[in-house]
């Protein structure tokens, strides 16, 4: 798709040789067939006007006019009175097509967890947050930032983090980063620094995360979850010496992680010396059950947590942070200036705005009523068109789980329901194993609203029985 550009047109980086044979019209007609067939010029792009395109190239205007005539004529240009010049040719190939990736099919129905509603972003809230920091950013917030990340916010998400999931922290335990893949990615290169070989993650789990560990040069061990959570005995039977875990909402099976297994879990990290990093990447919305405090509260010293605004605003913001011991903080701050020199100190403005103003505290509360009836819908409509189906992990989230009766084909029931335009996901792609344990759907239902959630079920239902 080609830009609409507005306003002046850039202009097109061309070169004219006046020793070359030839005329200078001939060379400048046979340039723009060329960027037409490459895919330089795309069907629809605007080309710069006469003017200034024979002032660029120190031509005369005629010799451009003649020129974008001849290239008319061929069916490369298209010129229509009072409008720009524009390409008129479609390649049958090119190279920018010939390495593009092909797109999933689009799904009427996607239940793919792990996304939130994103029709639901706070636009206005988030402009109003732009228009506060346009108005007092001064000329040094314009410059290199701290690559910890701007002190605003630091002091805001140590005060959110403290105030909301019962941390210990302040601003010198934040490191502002773009997500929770940096902020694991930075964790991770400081414990190889520091000597760790291996880091265990849960099974099943997020399986990006036991990638993301070998990038940096150390090993995954899988360590098995059951209905308490992550199974510490395992864990200590390896020769791990950190693990990353979802404590609050684990990936994918809901479950929250027991009182006793967070205290064992602690005791192994003091024990071993280890490091707990802990994912708190929902823990905002919970509907049945208590909030349940970070980790890293109650072991400040051997637990660094991560959160971002991916999921309670949306992931295009590209903005986290990790809460870490103060000499794994300052160690991570080395690596996040290796990496990019610091997040952009605008949007962390506006961020650490939006979240001291309420606004953001505000978004929540609106998004806990709206998930909480998707959630209820998604209930509903499973007892309704499947009632056998048993469905888990609906504490938080916007995530649950649908068991499927032993011996189901997953992969078969995900085929059929694709026909159906139902995107679903099967609990086999997180774990290490895909034939390791009972077959199931993960219904992510953050980004559908209700009567979907109910139409999609309708859709599938007989295939989950």
């Amino acid at each position: 798709m080609a830009v609409d550009w507005s306003g002046s047109t850039p202009s097109f980086l061309l070169g004219l040789d006046r020793d070359k044979r030839g005329t200078l019209g001939d060379q400048l007609q046979e340039a723009l067939r060329s960027a037409v067939r490459s895919g330089r010029l795309s069907p629809g792009e605007r080309l710069p006007s006469s003017r200034s395109m024979s002032k660029e190239l120190g031509v005369s205007r005629g010799l451009v006019q003649s020129s974008y005539e001849q290239l008319e004529a061929e069916g490369y240009l298209l010129a229509r009175g009072g409008s720009a010049t524009r390409v008129a040719f479609t390649p049958q190939s090119s190279d920018v097509e010939a390495g593009a990736t092909p797109t999933a099919a689009a799904m009427t129905y996607d239940f793919s967890p792990g996304r939130p509603d994103l029709r639901s972003f706070p636009m206005r809230d988030w402009m109003w947050a732009c228009g506060e920091v346009a108005r007092s950013a001064s000329a040094a917030d314009m410059g290199y930032a701290d690559p910890r990340g701007l002190v605003q916010l630091r002091d805001v998400v140590a005060s959110y983090v403290r105030r909301v999931r019962g941390s210990a922290a302040g601003a010198a335990n934040v490191v502002v980063c773009s997500g929770f893949t940096q902020g694991l990615s930075l964790t991770l290169a400081v414990l190889a620094r520091r000597g760790m070989r291996r880091v265990a993650v849960e099974d099943p789990g997020h399986l990006e995360m036991a990638e993301l560990i070998r990038r940096a040069g150390l090993e995954p061990v899988f360590v098995p979850v059951d209905v308490d959570g992550l199974v510490v005995d395992d864990l200590a039977a390896t020769a791990a010496s950190a693990v990353i875990v979802t404590p609050a909402h684990q990936t994918p099976t809901g479950v929250v992680l027991a009182p006793s297994r967070r205290q064992a879990l602690l005791t192994w990290a003091k024990d071993c010396e280890g490091i707990v990093i802990e994912d708190d990447y929902d823990s905002e919305f919970r509907y049945d059950k208590k909030p349940v405090g970070s980790l890293q509260g109650l072991s400040a010293d051997r637990v660094v947590s991560i959160g971002s605004v991916s999921k309670s605003l949306a992931p295009a913001l590209r903005l986290g942070w990790v809460v870490a011991p103060g000499a794994l903080a300052a160690e991570m701050a080395e690596e996040k200036y290796r990496a990019d020199r610091g997040s952009p100190g605008l949007d962390q403005l506006v961020l650490a705005r939006l979240m001291a103003s309420g606004r953001f505290d505000r978004h929540l509360r609106r998004m806990r009523g709206v998930y909480a009836g998707r959630r209820a819908a998604l209930v509903e409509a499973l007892a309704a068109h499947s009632p056998g189906t048993p469905l888990t992990g609906l504490a938080a989230g916007f995530h649950a789980v649908a068991g499927l009766p032993p011996g189901t084909d997953e992969g078969a029931v995900i085929a059929a329901a694709a026909e159906r335009s139902v995107g679903l996901q099967g609990l086999a792609r997180y774990r290490s194993d895909p034939l390791s344990g009972p077959p199931g759907i993960v219904f992510g239902f953050g980004d559908l609203r209700e009567a979907s959630i109910r139409t999609g079920i309708a859709a599938i239902a007989d295939l989950l029985n």
